[in-house]
């Protein structure tokens, strides 16, 4: 079995764009957790789906590595939020646990690491995960990155309306009573406010290749 790398962290705090890095360097399997409750969102946008409904939501759930996703709807600010608010119910949490959890056997094979990034990997996905890394930085830092990727995604925003997005993302994944986001107590913190890509990756070969 390849050796599990779980990186967690807030919202655009670096931990996809590392996460690509790594696993394009290393030849690992990435799987971005977060990215399955954004099919979901952009699944249930399109359906008109009220995401009271838990039959609608588990719906999705089943169609989601079936249907074709474009970048910018994955991306959108609506998906972002929506996607939040799908994230802090159990069962649609505990119905992607097994997916999750199979990635490493289903596409490790003869690899390394496989690498699963997202909010709650090191604490209830892979409890037992290889390497934890959890990332943070600051508010104004992350809510930049936003604003310039929705920029450049071609959207019409506001940097102090983004800002606010990143804060009270904060508040309801810090929050939330289904796996809260917060750090494996055996996981290397990393700041990345004003470390660049390359700076963050030599921190987790650092830990990945001494052990």
């Amino acid at each position: 079995m390849p050796k599990v790398i779980a990186i967690d962290g807030a919202a655009s705090s670096g931990k996809s764009t590392v996460s690509k890095f790594l696993s394009k360097k290393y030849n690992s399997p990435l799987l971005h957790s977060g990215l399955l409750y954004r099919k979901i969102s952009v699944l249930a946008i399109q359906n008109g789906i009220n995401i009271k409904s838990k039959k609608e939501l588990l719906k999705c759930i089943h169609e989601i590595e079936k249907a074709n996703y474009k970048n910018d709807e994955l991306y959108s600010n609506k998906v972002s939020l929506l996607s939040s608010k799908i994230a802090t119910k159990k069962y649609v949490r505990d119905s992607l646990i097994h997916l999750q959890r199979e990635f490493p056997k289903k596409y490790g094979k003869g690899k390394r690491f496989v690498i699963i990034e997202g909010r709650d990997i090191g604490t209830v996905v892979f409890p037992k995960a290889d390497y934890k890394f959890f990332f943070w930085a600051s508010a104004d830092i992350r809510a930049k990155r936003r604003y310039e990727q929705l920029i450049k995604n071609g959207e019409k925003v506001g940097f102090k309306g983004i800002y606010r997005d990143i804060i009270h993302r904060d508040k309801a994944d810090l929050n939330r009573k289904v796996a809260p986001l917060k750090p494996a107590v055996n996981s290397l913190l990393i700041d990345t406010s004003f470390l660049s890509i390359s700076a963050v990756l030599k921190i987790i070969e650092r830990n990945i290749l001494i052990r």
